[in-house]
């Protein structure tokens, strides 16, 4: 899946789970003219326009705007979404724990320094999610270890209308 395999700031430990009834949901992308040869309900992320496109049909698809992972971080590849998490507790990888020996073993569900943000959508083939995120300013940027962040009201409705399975393909 990944050509550049690292470990990911991703890891999710303890989980806390709320029904999908009590996420929200709203028309958080723009509607937009896609090209490209996938099919309908395929997640596409282009690295470096920063964004995320869900293909609703051949010719339409919803747009977000997304942080990627920064230099030496991304990565290009296909996908698959393998979990949905509403608000999950997040536990640093070792390496970036070594990096940064303060960090704590987990950071809990809806604290500040939770980097998951509202939602947290595992993909398959190595530590990597599409997340919230409890920063906004770094999306639009190269920010992450990986993986892909979208503003906490983006995930929301995007985890709203994609299933496990959901094809995803990261393209630079």
């Amino acid at each position: 899946m990944v050509s550049s395999m690292r470990t990911c700031v991703f890891s999710l430990a303890l989980l806390a789970l709320l029904p999908l009834s009590a996420v929200p949901s709203r028309a958080a992308a723009d509607m937009v003219a896609f090209s490209g040869d996938v099919s309908p309900g395929t997640i596409v992320v282009h690295t470096q326009e920063r964004r995320l496109y869900l293909v609703l049909q051949r010719g339409q698809a919803l747009r977000y705007k997304v942080g990627v992972g920064r230099s030496g971080w991304t990565w290009e590849g296909q996908s698959s979404i393998v979990g949905k998490f509403i608000r999950p507790n997040w536990a640093p990888p070792a390496e970036l724990r070594r990096q940064n020996p303060g960090l704590p073993k987990v950071i809990p569900s809806g604290a500040p320094n939770n980097p998951m943000g509202e939602a947290a959508l595992t993909l398959s083939g190595g530590p990597y999610a599409i997340h919230g995120t409890n920063t906004p300013r770094g999306i639009g940027g190269f920010v992450s270890h990986g993986c892909i962040r979208m503003l906490n009201e983006d995930v929301t409705d995007l985890y709203a209308r994609v299933s496990v399975g959901t094809p995803v393909v990261v393209t630079e």
